[in-house]
């Protein structure tokens, strides 16, 4: 197993050493200083994509050094086992459930072709999902005849947690075989009611599968407690590991008190550890496994150890942080941001849940500009989002999505906040929002 630490490692650059006290107690614009971002650059779209911890880079510059050229196996370090077992431990489950992949499309494509649907089985999902999810639930469709069913979420500051279950109650049919869903949605920053969702699921017997690609490195989660049976994650996003990485988390045994449903039937499809002759035992039904899936999944040829040491030393930097003090940290910063925004914007500004704390994540959707119509002119948002990031060095994007009852798509500003931004970058940020879009309108 690839180390991401040994004796003969150079002294560590500034950005690399560790505050007296440790991390745990380091203030916020120590841990700051452990990111490679400048200083100038108000870094507000961790949505998109997160900022590398100098550590993180030199892991994986190390480890790409120590396996090039060399004549090594590279085959069980593809394995990432120890890091599997370390960061399931951080997301409460074990290392047969977890699968380090490229990213989160990668692996929500990978559940959705290894599920076993066919003619006339339903999906129920939402008209918010990210392209990854819908276009590969389509791919299925045209392929096997399967049935999408697509309900568009309420959007807005007053949206109650209770409407969004209601609204997917409504679409299972007996038919229906899964229920897919954004743990928090990329368009409007909606936390989505993942456990009332999945109880739902439970409640009607259906197999569920979240695209929780921002959920590591924001949330102190346990993957296992939401009750779902597939998870796909990013490694890049709020976990801030190397482009190209992922999680998977896919249930592999029967934990009653999270979810009582049997284990789904799942085709591990890319896999090279599947047997190639004859089947694997048949699932367990309870809570010791029958089998590996994580291994089944993640042995599928050479990999990127380098990526695969970088996450893993990522997901560690977070433990020593604390998740816990993290997730705190990320919502205040939220709340501040979003108090800004409605002080500048006005309340109806927000296409983000608000007065629903379940609801709330730190990614708000809003429309910057004075006329309500603005809101589905797409050139005006682009030139916002271009102008903060070249004039201003202010990173955001714009989104966009339906709305319940309109006939035009909606665009939205959407800004994220993480644990290395500040009360004063949030100011400078929203204030230079408002006068920008003062001016384009």
């Amino acid at each position: 197993m690839v180390s991401t630490a040994g004796p003969d490692r150079p002294d560590p650059s500034p950005g690399t050493r560790r505050p007296e006290g440790g991390l745990r107690n380091a203030s916020w614009d120590q841990i700051r200083d452990l990111f490679a971002l400048d200083r100038d650059c108000t870094h507000l779209n961790t949505g998109t994509v997160g900022a590398m911890p100098h550590e993180v880079l030199e892991v994986n510059d190390r480890v790409t050094r120590e396996w090039t050229g060399g004549l090594m196996n590279v085959y069980p370090p593809a394995m990432y086992t120890e890091h599997r077992a370390n960061i399931g431990r951080a997301f409460g489950v074990d290392q047969d459930e977890m699968v380090i992949c490229h990213n989160a499309t990668e692996g929500v494509a990978r559940v959705i072709h290894g599920l076993d649907l066919g003619d006339g089985d339903e999906v129920v999902t939402t008209s918010h999902e990210c392209y990854s999810v819908l276009s590969n639930f389509n791919l299925v469709r045209n392929r096997h005849g399967l049935t999408i069913r697509t309900v568009t979420p309420p959007s807005g500051p007053d949206v109650r947690a209770e409407e969004i279950v209601e609204l997917f109650e409504r679409q299972i049919t007996p038919r229906t075989k899964v229920l897919a869903f954004a743990a928090i949605t990329l368009f409007t920053g909606t936390m989505m009611p993942v456990r009332e969702l999945c109880e739902l699921a439970h409640r009607h017997g259906l197999i569920t599968v979240i695209d929780g690609a921002l959920l590591p490195g924001m949330l102190d989660c346990d993957l296992r407690a939401y009750g779902a049976d597939f998870i796909s994650c990013s490694g890049s996003k709020f976990q801030c590991g190397p482009l190209g990485t992922g999680l998977l988390y896919v249930r592999n045994k029967v934990h009653p008190e999270y979810n009582p449903l049997p284990l789904p039937t799942f085709w591990p499809v890319i896999s090279t550890w599947y047997p190639m002759i004859g089947s694997p035992p048949p699932r367990t039904t309870t809570s010791v496994e029958s089998y590996n899936m994580g291994d089944y999944l993640q042995s599928a040829g050479s990999a990127n150890i380098a990526k695969g040491a970088a996450l893993a030393r990522a997901c560690e930097l977070w433990d020593e942080i604390g998740r816990d003090r993290i997730e705190l940290r990320v919502r205040e910063l939220a709340e501040y941001a979003r108090s800004r925004l409605v002080e500048h914007f006005g309340w109806e500004s927000l296409y983000s849940p608000s007065s629903d704390p379940r609801l709330r994540s730190p990614l708000i959707a809003f429309n910057p500009f004075r006329a309500r119509e603005d809101a589905w002119n797409i050139k005006k948002f682009i030139t916002f989002v271009d102008r903060l990031e070249s004039e201003h060095r202010i990173w955001i994007r714009w989104t966009e999505f339906d709305v319940p009852g309109s006939p035009h798509q909606h665009y939205a500003a959407r800004l994220c906040t993480h644990l290395f931004n500040g009360h004063d970058e949030i100011d400078r940020a929203v204030g230079t929002m408002a006068a920008l879009a003062r001016e384009i309108s």
